[in-house]
């Protein structure tokens, strides 16, 4: 039998996605998002939900791009400032030691020492309560050679990408392979 809970924000795992915009300003300016997920495959977009409070929302709007840095496990400090202090007040990139590096297909910054980052272009937005759900277009994966995998595509393991838990606030990192998509459900083809 199942408890209910309620209605809350709550499903796992939710990615520990770090947004890159410049401000309207022009600074680099990066904040952690885990409302956020892949929304298509053709064209390939990503969604993320950001609040209109926030600063990350202003560069977005005025920029039309942003990025996606996905940090690993060994930079969870790093992620999980660039979600407590705010861009207006603070220099995030000057706090942690993290690089800006600007992006070759949008107008935004990533953040260099995270093993994978993602160009995108604002191509839709949606106000939902008290998120606004921006959709970008994926230009451009980059992704450090040491955590490609031997297809030539981002090894998870090498990743080692965070989740993070929205109710009791924590962060995790993935855990072992349990089997192949597509394969392992085949089981009931037999039947």
């Amino acid at each position: 039998m199942k408890t209910s809970l309620g209605a809350k924000p709550v499903v796992y795992p939710t990615p520990v996605w770090v947004v890159g915009t410049y401000d309207q300003q022009g600074k680099p300016n990066i904040m952690t998002a885990a409302w956020a997920c892949i929304c298509a495959s053709e064209p390939p977009c990503l969604a993320v939900c950001l609040r209109k409070a926030r600063h990350t929302y202003a560069g977005l709007k005025a920029h039309q791009a942003f990025t996606v840095s996905v940090p690993s496990r060994s930079q969870a400090k790093e992620a999980d400032y660039a979600g407590m202090v705010s861009g207006k007040k603070r220099d995030k990139f000057a706090d942690t030691g993290l690089t800006p590096a600007r992006a070759e297909f949008v107008n935004a910054p990533y953040v260099q020492e995270f093993p994978m980052a993602l160009e995108c272009k604002l191509i839709n937005s949606l106000e939902v309560g008290s998120h606004t759900i921006f959709v970008g277009e994926i230009l451009d994966v980059k992704a450090d050679s040491s955590v490609l995998g031997p297809d030539g595509l981002p090894d998870v393991a090498k990743v080692d990408p965070l989740t993070f838990a929205p109710l009791a606030q924590q962060y995790y990192a993935l855990g072992d392979l349990v089997g192949n998509a597509y394969e392992l459900g085949k089981v009931f083809m037999k039947k």
